[in-house]
């Protein structure tokens, strides 16, 4: 028997010891459905902080239930680490380390590239090895097989490599992670079958492809459709403001047709950690093979827009009360890129903040999940949600439609409320002090 098929029989026998690179917003949540599904898993983790929480038994993941860390540490299912020797003890290794783009909007590897490095210094026969970070389709055949074959040992021969990209909608409660189909792509049939296999216990279902290509291709694809959808979205709010017409109710008729027309909606712009990034980590390859991503290049443009549209917007708004934006006073409501998380990663709510202050407001925030922002280097507060602090201010930016928020009573006691959510939409308030985006 050789060493793969004896990994093959520990998978089916949950003997397997699985170990997951980076115990972020991916990381964290995959660790805990492998141990949920049986296995013994190891979290590798840079921060010593999200180790000792771990070993408390304590979740610093919003979509992690403490109560659901606890029961699984208190088992032995799951245990964190700072120390990568122990890679050499684990049977599969999952790489969740981030990928974000450098300042010149160019992919950074340097998070790959560094799990990669520890994994071949340890590297040994019988182990598989899955990255789940997202990339350009070939990075894994292109940049980790040749650094892992560099040890002497041979992919899909003497260990399994494959490629299963992340899937996580962060604050989403309706979709847990084992409800999203599993992607699976290995660089050879044997590797896709190991990791298929890995994944089948943990995950309602697992998909395979052809190759590592393709599952890195499907990843791209996914989030591309809805940056260019969400950049048509925020274009047509556009053509809507200067058409004097209500975007959210253009919209909403819309998508009542049963067909052929798929709701997106508009907003400040695009955050977070996929939607902003993954679209101009496939249009810099294709730039390598002389191919202008044209669709991609177009969306990101708009989307990118958005936050000095909302600002000029501000401006508008606050002049027609003949106030002007050197010394008002604005509120801003959500700083996370989305509902209900306190994720603030490329968040659009940075980008107006700054660029209102740099016109000379005076810019205060309120996030119930964002309770101090680091602002390159300046450290802002979230204040409380007050009747002083609404009345207070000259106009309040409903940002990130966090459900959590009283809107009602932002609308009764706020002068004047530029809602670019539609947060406001089924508050019982009077219309003339709401604006829309």
């Amino acid at each position: 028997m050789t060493r793969l098929e004896e990994l093959g029989e520990r998978i089916d026998s949950r003997r397997a010891q699985i170990g997951v690179m980076g115990l972020g917003y991916v990381g964290l949540p995959l660790a805990a459905a492998f141990a949920g599904a049986g296995y013994r898993v190891t979290g590798f983790e840079l921060d010593a902080e999200k180790v000792r929480a771990i070993a408390d038994g304590r979740s610093y993941i919003d979509d992690v239930p403490s109560a659901e860390i606890g029961e699984i540490v208190a088992a032995g299912l799951l245990a964190a680490t700072s120390n990568f020797a122990e890679l050499s003890a684990m049977d599969v290794i999952h790489v969740c380390v981030p990928t974000p783009l450098t300042k010149t909007r160019d992919p950074d590897f340097s998070y790959i590239a560094g799990a990669v490095e520890e994994i071949r210094k340890r590297l040994r026969s019988g182990q598989l090895v899955i990255l789940g970070s997202t990339t350009y389709p070939g990075t894994t055949h292109e940049r980790v097989r040749p650094e892992l074959e560099a040890s002497g040992l041979t992919a899909g021969v003497d260990f399994a490599l494959a490629f299963a990209p992340e899937r996580i909608d962060p604050g989403n409660r309706d979709c847990p992670v084992r409800a999203v189909p599993k992607v699976v792509g290995g660089e050879t049939p044997r590797c896709t079958d190991l990791a298929v296999r890995v994944f089948a216990p943990v995950f309602d279902a697992v998909i395979p492809v052809s190759s590592s290509q393709s599952a890195e291709m499907v990843k791209l694809l996914e989030n591309t459709f809805r940056a260019i959808n969400i950049g048509l979205a925020n274009e047509v709010a556009l053509m809507c403001n200067r058409l004097g017409l209500d975007v959210w109710e253009v919209i909403d008729a819309a998508a009542t047709k049963p067909y052929g027309f798929m709701k997106f909606l508009p907003g400040p712009g695009l955050g977070g950690h996929c939607i902003p990034v993954d679209p101009t980590y496939l249009s810099w390859k294709l730039k390598s093979l002389n191919f202008s991503a044209r669709f991609i290049e177009l969306a990101t443009e708009i989307n990118g827009q958005m936050p000095e549209h909302v600002a000029l917007r501000v401006a508008e708004l606050l002049n027609e009360d003949r106030i002007a934006v050197n010394g008002s006073r604005i509120l801003l409501l959500g700083v996370a890129y989305k509902a209900d998380v306190s994720d603030v990663r490329e968040s659009p709510a940075l980008d107006v903040l700054r660029r209102l202050r740099e016109r000379g407001a005076d810019v205060r925030y309120h996030d119930p999940h964002v309770s101090e922002l680091d602002l390159h280097g300046e450290v802002l507060k979230s204040v409380e949600l007050s009747d002083a602090v609404l009345e207070e201010a000259d106009l309040v930016v409903v940002m990130t439609d966090h459900s959590g928020v009283d809107y009602a009573r932002v609308a009764a006691r706020a002068a004047l409320v530029f809602d670019t959510r539609n947060a406001l939409r089924h508050v019982d308030a009077d219309r003339e002090k709401i604006r829309k985006l």
